[in-house]
């Protein structure tokens, strides 16, 4: 059963978060995290954000994503605003490093994102949002304003029991490199993207 392994409060560049591990067993070695930023209040209505791992663009600044500047733009929001990060461990789109960096080397051949992934006999996005679901449930969230562009993290939330006020625009500003990442995104996934 998942459920809280440990907690602390961790300072940051962007304010003091209290960080939750959750798995099913305290010996896992990548448990989901939840970083709850100061002023959050559970009662009221909640601002979150599902963010899946990406150790490229989040600890190596890669350029060929967005997912970096998304989750430095998710703590300053909720440092500022209170709320709620869920950093799901779902590196590649949930097809871990080494298969994204096997789809990494397709795409210098000219293959888009997802491409790439259905090449390597993987799927195109092979996430799951239903335990970001379960966390908020174990802490006692009741309604939310989701940071995102993804329609799939909106859908999550249907009969969830969790009440969906509002979705918040998290995009972040295309460069040459990732350029044509986003726009697969836009066209492929459906992600409401406005500045490309």
């Amino acid at each position: 059963m998942l459920k809280i392994q440990a907690q602390t409060n961790v300072p940051t560049d962007f304010g003091m978060f209290t960080v939750y591990a959750f798995s099913e067993n305290e010996n896992d070695w990548s448990p989901h995290l939840v970083w709850v930023a100061e002023k959050t209040d559970f009662s009221a209505v909640v601002n979150v954000r599902f963010h899946s791992e990406c150790i490229t663009g989040e600890v190596f600044h890669s350029k060929k994503c967005e997912c970096g500047q998304q989750l430095d733009a998710a703590m300053n929001f909720m440092s500022e605003n209170g709320g709620i990060i869920i950093y799901l461990r779902q590196e590649g789109r949930n097809i871990g490093i080494i298969n994204k960096l096997k789809a990494y080397a397709l795409q210098e051949q000219g293959f888009d994102t997802v491409e790439a992934n259905l090449r390597l006999g993987l799927p195109a996005d092979g996430r799951n949002f239903d335990i970001a679901i379960e966390m908020l449930k174990i802490l006692g969230v009741l309604e939310v304003n989701l940071l995102t562009n993804n329609p799939e993290k909106l859908k999550a939330f249907n009969n969830s029991g969790i009440l969906l006020n509002k979705r918040i625009s998290l995009e972040i500003a295309s460069n040459p490199i990732n350029a044509s990442y986003l726009t697969t995104k836009k066209d492929y996934f459906g992600h409401l993207l406005e500045k490309l």
